[in-house]
């Protein structure tokens, strides 16, 4: 996601779960507002509209954040009495992807809801249903052109980044540590969202005037997670923090450390797992911290994707239109405010 579009909505942080926003009890009398016009384009958005038939096509869940992803959407649409949900069989080959969305298609679904395998590989089938008149909420891997989708709704890689940097930095600072050695478990290298998080990484730590020490890539895997941590803690005897950019990958960092016995430093992680965040709120391991890349947005994406084949837009804003581009904030989960956040945890 580039910088453009991260800033062009950070309306995220205001929807995710499956009310807020999206389900904002604002009246249905009309009303004046600050500058004399009558909204009555406002309502609340739980209240049962036009019965719509929602697509949704996601990869295979060979990972605990994918998977969290199909069960935030499946849940999400059960809450409507006016939505049936249609997915199709998750896959992790392009070519399944493309088929079953053509068959949504040729269903004449009334809206559809994408994680695509391969953003990019994906954009042709997109735009044909939007060239068919159904309009696509594009989730999280972004396909190459906005003429691909009516909305897209996605985590902010550089902000979760950006959160890891300045908690590590700020919590060194506070520690008075004036050339900490500070790792990075980084994600796979060539994937853009790899490459956001690691930017907004360094340049919250420049802000307080460090740098990163050693960085290696893994895979999100927990094998490759442990291969990785075991390399940098061989490499360097000591550390004053690492952060890792997938707490699914993160189980096996976590494990490298305990096989080392390793203490001296603190860990950050990175998504918001369900077993993160109850190691953080336990406060007996290196890791003291995650940020958030919501897997709820699946819940949000649904909860727009009805709004917009119902022809309505959001009951806390103004304008009649759902927003084209939503980008979630990331949030800095630790102790202190871990039972907010842990519900919303998906099991890595």
């Amino acid at each position: 996601m580039t910088d453009l579009n991260r800033r062009r909505l950070l309306a995220g942080g205001a929807i995710i779960g499956t009310g807020g926003l999206l389900a904002a009890c604002t009246g249905n009398t009309p009303k004046e507002n600050a500058g004399g016009a009558v909204d009555a384009a406002r309502g609340d958005n739980a209240k049962a509209g036009k019965h719509v038939t929602i697509g949704f096509s996601a990869p295979q869940a060979d990972h605990g954040w994918v998977a969290a992803i199909s069960k935030n959407a499946a849940a999400e649409a059960k809450q409507y009495s006016d939505v049936t949900f249609q997915p199709v069989e998750a896959t992790n080959d392009v070519t399944k992807q493309i088929s079953s969305i053509q068959t949504l298609i040729d269903k004449k679904v009334d809206a559809l809801v994408v994680l695509p395998f391969d953003g990019k590989a994906l954009t042709a089938v997109a735009r044909k249903a939007m060239d068919a008149g159904i309009p696509v909420v594009n989730l999280d891997r972004v396909f190459d052109t906005p003429l691909g989708y009516r909305t897209w709704i996605g985590g902010d890689n550089y902000g979760m980044g950006q959160s890891a940097g300045e908690y590590v930095g700020k919590r060194l600072k506070d520690a008075g540590v004036a050339k900490p050695v500070i790792g990075e478990v980084a994600g796979i290298d060539n994937l853009a969202l790899t490459q956001d998080r690691s930017r907004g990484f360094k340049e919250a730590l420049a802000k307080y005037g460090y740098r990163v020490s050693i960085r290696q890539s893994a895979q999100f895997t927990v094998e490759s997670g442990q291969q990785v941590m075991s390399n940098i803690l061989q490499a360097r005897p000591k550390l004053d923090a690492v952060w890792n950019h997938d707490d699914d990958q993160g189980v096996g960092v976590l494990a490298a450390v305990t096989q080392a016995h390793r203490s001296e430093f603190f860990m950050v992680g990175g998504a918001g797992s369900a077993n993160a965040m109850r190691l953080i709120k336990a406060d007996k391991s290196v890791l003291k911290c995650t940020v958030t890349y919501p897997p709820t947005m699946a819940a949000s994406a649904v909860s727009l994707a009805r709004l917009i084949a119902q022809g309505r837009g959001m009951s806390d804003l103004t304008e009649r239109e759902v927003p084209a581009y939503m980008v979630l904030a990331s949030a800095t989960v630790t102790k202190d405010n871990v039972d907010r956040y842990l519900p919303l945890g998906f099991e890595s």
